[in-house]
């Protein structure tokens, strides 16, 4: 019974911190996708959908739903909305300003699920074990 109270505690902080890495892989593949794009507009050309087919996100995102609310959401929903309207030069352009935007929410998203995913984790795991030794 107090093992399955610890045990439950900690998947709640994993819970928790699995809105951190979901941020940290959307934006992730984001820049991926960003610097895919760029190649393909210089060489191949191959169609949006075509280059997004091996990420996870990426066609939720341009199939327009939401994967990330708030700010991130506008941020995303902002990249997106000029995505294949222009010519391809007028593209290359357009991603190439983005990227550093992208640099930024990928390796801030990166930090704060390294920093905070894990605190989750433990404090849960704290949480459960203090609540084991105090029903004990």
């Amino acid at each position: 019974m107090l093992l399955t109270l610890v045990v439950l505690t900690t998947l709640l902080g994993i819970f928790a911190s699995a809105n951190k890495k979901k941020r940290m892989q959307v934006f992730g593949e984001l820049y991926e996708f960003n610097e895919d794009l760029i190649l393909n507009l210089r060489y191949s050309r191959e169609p949006l959908i075509k280059v997004a087919e091996k990420y996870k996100f990426i066609p939720q995102i341009l199939s327009g739903s939401k994967v990330l609310d708030g700010k991130d959401g506008e941020t995303i929903s902002e990249y997106t909305v000029n995505l294949g309207k222009t010519d391809a030069l007028s593209q290359i352009e357009y991603l190439n300003g983005r990227k550093q935007v992208l640099t930024r929410y990928r390796d801030e998203s990166r930090t704060d699920y390294e920093k905070y995913g894990s605190l989750y984790v433990k404090i849960f795991f704290m949480v459960g074990v203090l609540a084991a030794v105090l029903l004990a």
